[in-house]
C-alpha cells in the first residue's frame, strides 16, 4: 500500500519489553516512522528475552515479533551529546512514547514539560505500571504482577481452584491498543487545533478497563462475583457457558437458550430448569451438562448442536487452527527477511481498503539506522 495513514509521521518509541513496543508496531503498521531510541550497549532487554529458547542471530525471536517495521537508533540518555542528539530529534517527532518508572524520565530531562518546550505540538505517550501517583508507583509494571493484582486472575479457572492468569501478556497487550487509540484521538485534534497532548497510561489502568463488566457487576452487588466451581468460561455468565470435555476432546458452549441445549443433548433433566436457575443453579446445570457431553465425541455433539442452531465450538490448539480453513483464508502470516534467514510472523490485523497490511521489513539490528537518521533528521 502507498499510502498508509500514518505516513510522514516520526514517532520515537523510549519503550521496552511489550507495552510500548506493542503500540509503536501497530503505529508502524499503520504507516508511521517509527524509531526505537535504545541503549548502546544492550537496548531494549527484550532482544535478550528469548520464547522457547529460541533466536535470530543475537536477538530473540520474541523481539522480532513485537519490533518488526521500525528503526534502531542508539543513545546514551546520560551523555550530553547523545541526549543533545536526541532532543534534536524530538524537533522533528510527531509522537513519543516511553514506558519508564515514575522519576526516570524527569531525571533525564525529557519529561513531557521539557519536551513541550522542545516541540510545541508534541504527541507524548506514557505508560507505568500502576500510575504516577501511590503506594504501588515504583512497584515494577510487568504483566503476570497486575494480572495478579488486578483480579485478572479470578477471570480464568474454576471457583474454589487456584487463580490462573492468562497464557499470554494480555495486559501489555491491551495498554498498547489503548495508548495507540489515544494518540490516534491526540493526531485528530492537532490537525485540527494545532495543539499536541500529554497522555498518560497505566497496565493496571488498561487492566481495570477491560473488566468493566465484572467491576460494574461489583459495584452493585454486595456479595461479590464468583467464578463457576465446574466448566468456568465467565464468572458472569450463567450455564452453561464454559469449556466441557466429550469422550474424545473438547468443546465450548457460549450463550444459549436451555430447552434448546436440552433437545440438542437429549436430556430429559436439563428440560426441568427454568431461565432465572441458569444463575441460581448454575454449578448443578454444567455438572449435568458435563456428564452428559462425555459419553459421545465432539464431531457427534457438534453435529446436534449446529442442527439446533446453538453457540458452540470445537477446541482448537494452534497447530489445529493454522490448518483450518477458516484461519487459512484471513492470510494472517507475513515474511521477515532478516541477514540470518526468514522469519515467519503474524501481520497487523487491520485490513484498510480492502488491503491487507504487511511489511517485510524485519526488526532493527541494534543502533543499525543512527548514522542514517544523524544524515536525515539531524545533520540539517
Amino acid at each position: 500500500m502507498n499510502r498508509l495513514p500514518l505516513n510522514g509521521l516520526i514517532v520515537l518509541e523510549f519503550s521496552q519489553y511489550l507495552s510500548g513496543p506493542s503500540a509503536g508496531l501497530r503505529l508502524a503498521d499503520l504507516g508511521a516512522r517509527v524509531i526505537k531510541i535504545e541503549r548502546p550497549k544492550g537496548g531494549d532487554p527484550c532482544r535478550q528475552l528469548p520464547v522457547k529458547n529460541l533466536w535470530v542471530g543475537n536477538d530473540s525471536l520474541n523481539f522480532h515479533a513485537i519490533n518488526r517495521n521500525k528503526e534502531s537508533f542508539t543513545a546514551d540518555l546520560k551523555n550530553k551529546e547523545d541526549l543533545e542528539l536526541v532532543k534534536k530529534l524530538m524537533r522533528k517527532a510527531d509522537v513519543v512514547i516511553h514506558n519508564f518508572r515514575p522519576g526516570v524520565i524527569e531525571k533525564l530531562g525529557l519529561a513531557y514539560k521539557d519536551v513541550k518546550a522542545i516541540n510545541e505540538k508534541i504527541i507524548y505517550a506514557e505508560i507505568t505500571g500502576f500510575g504516577r501517583r501511590g503506594p504501588w508507583a515504583q512497584r515494577p509494571g510487568q504483566d503476570l504482577l497486575v494480572q495478579s493484582l488486578s483480579g485478572l486472575a479470578y477471570t480464568t479457572g474454576n471457583g474454589g481452584d487456584a487463580p490462573v492468569p492468562f497464557g499470554l501478556s494480555v495486559v501489555d497487550s491491551i495498554c498498547g491498543n489503548h495508548l495507540v487509540q489515544a494518540v490516534l484521538g491526540a493526531l485528530v485534534r492537532r490537525q485540527k487545533k494545532g495543539i499536541g497532548a500529554y497522555i498518560e497510561l497505566s497496565l493496571l489502568e488498561s487492566a481495570i478497563g477491560i473488566q468493566f463488566e465484572l467491576f460494574t457487576t461489583l459495584f452493585q452487588k454486595t456479595e461479590g462475583i464468583r467464578r463457576s466451581r465446574v466448566n468456568n468460561g465467565n464468572p458472569l455468565l450463567g450455564a452453561p457457558y464454559g469449556i466441557y470435555k466429550t469422550a474424545d476432546y473438547y468443546l465450548s458452549l457460549a450463550m444459549m437458550d436451555l430447552h434448546q441445549l436440552a433437545a440438542a443433548l437429549d436430556s430429559a433433566a436439563l428440560k426441568t430448569y427454568s431461565r432465572e436457575e441458569v444463575f441460581q443453579k448454575r454449578d448443578e446445570i454444567k455438572s449435568l451438562i458435563a456428564e452428559k457431553l462425555k459419553k459421545c465425541t465432539t464431531a457427534y455433539w457438534m453435529n446436534r448442536l449446529r442442527q439446533q442452531g446453538l453457540w458452540a465450538a470445537e477446541i482448537y490448539n494452534w497447530k489445529d487452527l493454522t490448518n483450518a480453513g477458516g484461519y487459512k483464508v484471513l492470510q494472517m502470516e507475513q515474511s521477515l527477511g532478516t541477514e540470518h534467514g526468514t522469519v515467519i510472523t503474524t501481520r497487523c490485523p487491520i485490513v484498510l481498503n480492502g488491503k491487507k497490511l504487511v511489511s517485510s521489513k524485519a526488526a532493527p539490528a541494534l543502533g543499525a539506522q543512527r548514522e542514517a537518521i544523524i544524515k536525515q533528521l539531524i545533520a540539517d
